[in-house]
Parts: structure tokens; C-alpha cells; sequence
């Protein structure tokens, strides 16, 4: 299976380097190794056109760098693997450009967009309830607030990273 092209915001180096020190708590722990780098997905489809792509060109680079509040924790997934997320809230000005990116993608999800990061991805269903309560134990109450610095495009299948805001743009 190939993974698809998303549009994404990149946290910060010191809360991405807080977030994956929580995941080598939890694998230290017993718990599977998270291996995803952190970020917040505004929307994803198996190879993203050119217009959704200067949609987002236009609309990310006012609204980033972007701060989000931690407001809880969801469980997304209905079988037997399941994804373990922190549920985010952000400013109405990213909320509205985010709303539109994923409108513009005929492949995504319409006009919703729910902000959140992964903090654990592909986790079997037995496994969440010992999962939530760990990851509550190693994440510090101090925690609450992350910080995008950079969005971009990222295609896995050519390695491609185009950043509208907050950084350069790379291809292998």
C-alpha cells in the first residue's frame, strides 16, 4: 500500500522532541513503537492535485506559525486497530484555511477538518483502555500547548517535501 500525499503542519523541534520522548516512554513500557514523525494532518489523498496545492500555498503562510491547545484525548478507528489522538483547538483564522484546503481536495473529506496528533497509531483495540492510562502517566499536565512552525506538502512515493510556510523545500 502506498502512502498518500498529505498537507501538513510540522511542530516546533522542542515539542516534536517532547512528543517523541513521550512515545519512547510508552515503548518503553511495552506498548508498539510509534515511528510516525509528529505533525497535524489538514488533509490527504492518494496523490493531491496542483490546485489543492496552491490553495494551500495561499492560505498557510499567514496563518503559520500557529499555536494549538491540547483539549482531550480521542480513540479513531472502528475494527480492530485503532488510533489514539490528542484533539487539538487552534485559531478560527487556521480552522477556516484548513476548512478550505480539505473542501478543495476532491479526495478528502469535504469542508471538516478535525485537528489532532497521532500519539498512537495502529494500536490494537485490547490494547487502548492500558494505552490511554499510560500515556496520560507520561504526558506532564504542563503540556497543553504545541506550536506548528512550518506547513507543507509532503508525497512519500518521490520523497517530496514543498513547504508553503516556515521552511525550505526538498526532493530526492
Amino acid at each position: 500500500m502506498t502512502s498518500p500525499d498529505n498537507i501538513l503542519l510540522y511542530l516546533d523541534p522542542s515539542d516534536e522532541q517532547q512528543v517523541r520522548a513521550i512515545f519512547e516512554e510508552l515503548e518503553a513500557r511495552g506498548f508498539p513503537k510509534q515511528n510516525q514523525t509528529p505533525h497535524i494532518t489538514i488533509t490527504f489523498a492518494p496523490r493531491i492535485s496542483e490546485p489543492v496545492v496552491q490553495r494551500a500555498a495561499e492560505l498557510l503562510p499567514p496563518v503559520v506559525p500557529a499555536e494549538f491547545r491540547r483539549v482531550g484525548t480521542v480513540v479513531f478507528g472502528t475494527k480492530s486497530k485503532r488510533t489514539v489522538a490528542w484533539l487539538l483547538e487552534t485559531s478560527d483564522e487556521l480552522e477556516i484555511a484548513a476548512r478550505q484546503i480539505s473542501a478543495a481536495n476532491p479526495d478528502g473529506r469535504g469542508c471538516r477538518w478535525i485537528p489532532h496528533l497521532t500519539v498512537g497509531l495502529r494500536l490494537p483495540k485490547d490494547l487502548i483502555p492500558a494505552y490511554l492510562d499510560a500515556l496520560e502517566e507520561v504526558t506532564s499536565s504542563h503540556f497543553k500547548k504545541l506550536r506548528a512552525h512550518r506547513a507543507a506538502l509532503w508525497r512519500p512515493a518521490s520523497r517530496e517535501l514543498r513547504v508553503f510556510a516556515g521552511g525550505e523545500s526538498t526532493s530526492d
